[in-house]
């Protein structure tokens, strides 16, 4: 990290540099407690508004047919927005951590919590295609400060140590709203309409912009908190702000742990959302299974991920070690995915517990973030965060997209063997990919 050269003549003694200037003070003054209970408010809100825009994400699989009636449009146009949503948010996703590791969390998450309440005002007033995508567009822009931010407050607000659990635990929350949310929101449909649901998230949405702007701040801890007052006072030359941010990714990219472990949490998370989403259901409707039972899988993909997101952390800390826990975790789950899809036909008890556990093992890509968080400087956390989360989201909508092109029009059960044989084989290549990632775990003193 840059040193700064003080200014001319010293301080008084007792009085912090951030008192001389007021700008300064308005960032750091009266926030200097690394996991104290202003870290768990904050911690906190930031969690809240992963597991809100989740419910929002998740809310579309059921309010979707109800939005194809009003606005007149054709499946394929509703499967087309659903894939604008998905690389609209892949692209945000990259720069989103770049902006935060510059600006920090104050302005940016309140701004992600304001297009994020956009875009559901916009889904509320969607009566034709262009409207849809502009809602889509808007959210995908406020959601890809979500889940990285949140993980950026875990990065900035506690210990180095806890970096890794403080993310799993987001994850584990907003997968426990995805499993929950979409009953819960099928329920609310039958009492009000979709336009209301949705106004709803919005008005949700005005209340969170308000707390944020209140309660989110940056830390003021040693030496970064003396890089922010240089940068606040002007006393060091900063580069443009789209120079800074693709320094920053390249600076991310070179690194070999980052693009391992965005490898290897890709093709686990990736494989997960495939699974649990839609080929899961689909592979046991070819088996005879009821429609009710797809809805059962889905949630149990993300109950055994709320699971397994802390877990593998617990245990790499428990171990010391990051690469045995994730590489053992993305090869057992290689092994579920591999029953779920060739299991005999009369498996549907099976294929539950099956699918919790491959949400279970899919835990294991929170230790990518870890890795990843680990091998870069402080100042680039957001950056190597938001890289790998912009990596599982483009694997995961690589693994709903490429089979679809594979299986005929009515595919038999052989041909989503055929299909989704690429998962498990993904799966071992980036295990394989794990054994080259330098491990960044502390050795115990």
């Amino acid at each position: 990290m840059a040193t700064i050269t003080p200014a001319p003549g010293p301080a008084p003694v007792g009085e912090p540099e951030y008192k001389k200037h007021p700008g300064a003070r308005f960032l750091h003054g009266p926030h200097k407690t690394i996991g104290g209970v202003e870290a768990w408010v904050i911690w906190g809100l930031c969690t809240v508004f992963v597991v809100w825009l989740f419910s929002i994400q998740t809310g579309y699989a059921v309010v979707s047919p109800e939005i194809q009636k009003t606005a007149s449009l054709t499946v394929a146009q509703i499967g087309l927005a659903g894939s604008i949503y998905t690389w609209a948010f892949a692209l945000c996703q990259f720069f989103s951590g770049a902006l935060l590791d510059r600006f920090g969390s104050r302005p940016l998450l309140a701004i992600g919590v304001a297009f994020v309440t956009a875009g559901a005002f916009l889904y509320a007033q969607t009566t034709s295609m262009g409207t849809l995508i502009a809602a889509q567009i808007v959210l995908a822009v406020g959601s890809s400060f979500g889940f990285v931010g949140a993980g950026y407050i875990g990065g900035q607000w506690f210990p180095a140590a806890r970096y890794g659990l403080m993310f799993g635990l987001v994850q584990s929350l907003a997968s426990l709203g995805s499993a929950f949310g979409q009953p819960a929101i099928s329920w609310q449909l039958q009492h009000v309409g979709w336009q209301q649901l949705l106004n709803g998230f919005g008005a949700m949405g005005v209340a969170l912009i308000v707390l944020f702007a209140l309660l989110v701040r940056n830390p003021s801890t040693g030496s970064d908190a003396s890089e922010q007052l240089a940068r606040t006072t002007g006393t060091t030359a900063r580069p443009s702000l789209v120079s800074s941010i693709f320094h920053d990714l390249g600076a991310c990219f070179r690194n070999r742990n980052v693009v391992l472990s965005s490898l290897l949490a890709g093709v686990s998370f990736g494989s997960m959302l495939a699974m649990g989403v839609l080929w899961g259901p689909r592979v046991m409707e070819s088996r005879g299974a009821g429609t009710s039972l797809a809805a059962v899988l889905t949630a149990m993909s993300w109950l055994g991920l709320a699971v397994g997101a802390p877990l593998f952390n617990l245990l790499s800390d428990h171990w010391n070690n990051r690469r045995v826990p994730a590489i053992v975790g993305v090869l057992l789950q290689a092994a579920a995915v591999c029953l779920l899809i060739y299991l005999p036909k009369e498996t549907n008890a099976v294929s539950v517990v099956t699918m919790f556990c491959v949400g279970l093992f899919a835990g294991a890509h929170m230790l990518g973030f870890t890795v990843a968080g680990e091998s870069v400087p402080g100042k680039l956390v957001g950056s190597s965060a938001a890289i790998v989360n912009g990596v599982c989201f483009i694997i995961g909508g690589l693994l709903q997209a490429v089979p679809s092109k594979i299986l005929p029009d009515s595919p038999m059960l052989s041909d989503y063997g055929h299909a989704l044989l690429m998962m498990p084989i993904l799966l071992v290549l980036g295990a394989l990919a794990g054994f080259f990632i330098k491990e960044t775990a502390t050795p115990a003193s």
